[in-house]
């Protein structure tokens, strides 16, 4: 008979995917070893084993698990903006509708990458070194992602979708949204909910959009 898993099994192991992150984006892929892990674990490595079969895993599980929280944020946007739809009676409110909701989806992506920033950073530049098999599985994920806030652009802008202009204008949003974390300081005086709302005013209505009333000043 199998031996089920301990008591706390499920809590562990999510520990030691958040350690891993942490080095993964701190040292690099790379640059950890199973050794590395287990040491800022503080277990042995053949305790690690019994939580990941390898390094590989490691980083397919940190990715397709951050993947996967994001997911779950567009499906609970969509949901969120569902429910007030079935309100809108006028263009103009539709058209108000449908620009929240990519704005909503930009602020509750750009905050949710501070809070897993370490797992944001291994998504962006680690998944390169997956097996091709765990790495198609990733890449599927994000691209349901790049879709569902394609459709949201285009419906924000329909004019867009006939020039097919709302996927290049998705990942240009993406472009912002990804590489906050190269020059955006965790410790810095502006953190990524005050960036949020700046990067949705950036995107929605251009450079003369962005509202700085709000933000921190700048000695």
């Amino acid at each position: 008979m199998a031996r089920g898993r301990a008591h706390g099994y499920d809590t562990q192991r999510a520990k030691i995917l958040s350690i891993a992150a942490e080095l993964f984006a701190n040292k690099g892929y790379v640059g950890t070893t199973m050794n590395d892990v287990a040491q800022a674990c503080g277990m042995s490595k053949p305790a690690l084993y019994h939580y990941v079969q390898d390094k590989s895993q490691l980083l397919f599980e940190i990715a397709s698990t951050h993947v996967a929280r994001l997911l779950t944020l567009v499906d609970e946007v969509n949901a969120s903006h569902a429910k007030e739809k079935s309100v809108v009676d006028t263009t103009a409110k539709a058209n108000a509708h449908a620009n929240a909701k990519v704005r909503s989806l930009i602020e509750r992506f750009v905050i949710e990458y501070a809070q897993a920033r370490h797992a944001h950073r291994v998504l962006t530049e680690d998944v390169k070194f997956l097996e091709p098999d765990s790495q198609a599985i990733v890449l599927k994920q994000q691209r349901q992602i790049v879709n569902a806030f394609a459709l949201a652009i285009a419906k924000a802008n329909p004019d867009l979708k006939k020039a097919k202009l709302q996927k290049p204008l998705t990942m240009l949003l993406f472009g912002m949204m990804n590489w906050l974390f190269t020059w955006l300081q965790p410790n810095g005086k502006l953190k990524h909910a005050d960036m949020a709302p700046v990067v949705a005013d950036l995107f929605l209505g251009g450079l003369f959009a962005v509202q700085t009333t709000k933000l921190p000043r700048q000695k």
